[in-house]
């Protein structure tokens, strides 16, 4: 079974970039475009790692979290905080609140799938692609 990502995300751009980065990768990527839509795709889809914004339209990473965390029967799932706030109390602060991560942006493409995957169980992380073979 693949392992499936829950990118919730507002901006276009970055949503695309992690997309891409995933995808290349080998994993399951899921996209939503606003809190409201991640929390209904969180909660049907059952996917393994959710990244999540902390500021979106109609419901922010805080409140995503929050239902999710409330609303989740039986095993909790891995969501990480993956945001542009990143004043020194922001990791605390997510932490703290229940996110199993945080990443700010910009994001290091080179280093940012990896970083991800150290939240995984090792049995759900992918074999690396070798460049050219």
């Amino acid at each position: 079974m693949t392992t499936t990502f829950l990118i919730i995300e507002d901006n276009a751009a970055n949503m695309e970039l992690v997309r891409y980065l995933l995808t290349f990768s080998g994993y399951k990527v899921l996209l939503a475009h606003d809190g409201q839509q991640g929390l209904q795709m969180a909660l049907n889809e059952r996917p393994d790692l959710i990244i999540c914004d902390l500021q979106m339209p109609r419901l922010d990473g805080y409140q995503v979290l929050e239902q999710l965390r409330s609303s989740s029967q039986g095993e909790q799932p891995i969501v990480i905080a993956v945001t542009a706030f990143s004043m020194p109390n922001d990791r605390q602060k997510s932490l703290t609140a229940g996110f199993n991560g945080y990443i700010s942006k910009p994001i290091e493409p080179e280093n940012f799938v990896s970083q991800l995957e150290s939240f995984l169980p090792e049995q759900m992380r992918l074999p690396r692609p070798v460049p050219g073979h």
